[in-house]
């Protein structure tokens, strides 16, 4: 099942996809797509509905962010050994854990803005997943059951304010429109194998990015048994869990970065599209 939410910033209704592609309105059966949607139950009870019941949204409209009101939006750093090396940091021990502004969340296709005299304004294709029911401190062999679904993130980023403005990565990372999610939410049950997807992202046409989660370093399950040991995670968080190597800062021997009118897109197997103009 893939969850949507579409219309204008602010007033997005929630949806799903039917077998055709086509966007069905859920409005008559929940208020959002939020955490109090992303339960087993009531997943089960979407899960069960006849899409060709639901009213067809005609016309192509905008895609927002498909899980609304999120608590937290958790990042994991340097999850891809290939990645760690291209940045010249070490290989990390333990998950390397930094949060995103949940502010700077916005719909799959949006513009990214980079802020007032950005230079080194970076693109990462991320496999994401939200948090379908409360956890603190389970196990990696439960962990799994934790997730309400998948999606692609773009973990933008402004290296000089992520790298060069103090220790805090952070800065560089929750900037508005840094963090385009989407453009839909896969169901859990839909995902056989999280580390077994294939990923990518270009920008202007020129591939950079070419990878699987099957090379992170911690793997799905592993993030979530460290993570809610360390706080806990409620329906509706977003976990997004690193990127392969082909970041612009480690393009040799000159780094490319992000600038004005660069167009971004970034994919997922089976998790869909996203694309987004730089400004």
């Amino acid at each position: 099942m893939k969850l949507v939410r579409f219309g204008e910033p602010g007033h997005e209704k929630p949806g799903m996809i039917d077998a055709s592609g086509a966007i069905r309105d859920l409005s008559s059966i929940v208020k959002d797509i939020d955490g109090s949607t992303l339960g087993d139950e009531s997943l089960a009870r979407l899960r069960a509905l006849n899409p060709d019941s639901l009213p067809k949204v005609g016309g192509t409209p905008r895609f927002g962010p498909p899980v609304a009101n999120s608590g937290k939006f958790i990042a994991v750093g340097l999850n891809y050994s290939d990645h760690a090396k291209e940045a010249n940091m070490p290989i990390p021990k333990e998950p390397v854990v930094f949060t995103k502004a949940t502010s700077c969340i916005v719909g799959p296709n949006d513009t990214v803005v980079l802020p007032k005299g950005s230079v080194k304004g970076d693109w990462e294709v991320e496999l994401a997943f939200v948090i379908g029911k409360t956890a603190k401190s389970v196990s990696e062999a439960e962990a799994l059951d934790y997730v309400a679904g998948y999606m692609i993130c773009n973990d933008v980023s402004e290296r000089e304010w992520q790298l060069e403005r103090g220790q805090t990565w952070d800065k560089g990372k929750g900037f508005d429109t840094f963090g385009p999610i989407g453009p839909w939410l896969v169901t859990r049950d839909e995902i056989g194998d999280p580390q077994n997807l294939a990923m990518w992202l270009d920008v202007n046409g020129h591939r950079y990015q070419t990878g699987s989660t099957r090379t992170m370093i911690f793997n799905v399950a592993q993030v979530i048994a460290y993570t809610s040991f360390l706080f806990t995670l409620k329906p509706g968080d977003i976990i997004t869990t690193g990127t392969p190597p082909g970041v612009g800062m480690g393009v040799k021997p000159n780094p490319v970065f992000l600038k004005n009118g660069d167009v971004m897109r970034v994919g997922i197997d089976g998790l869909g599209e996203q694309r987004q103009e730089v400004v």
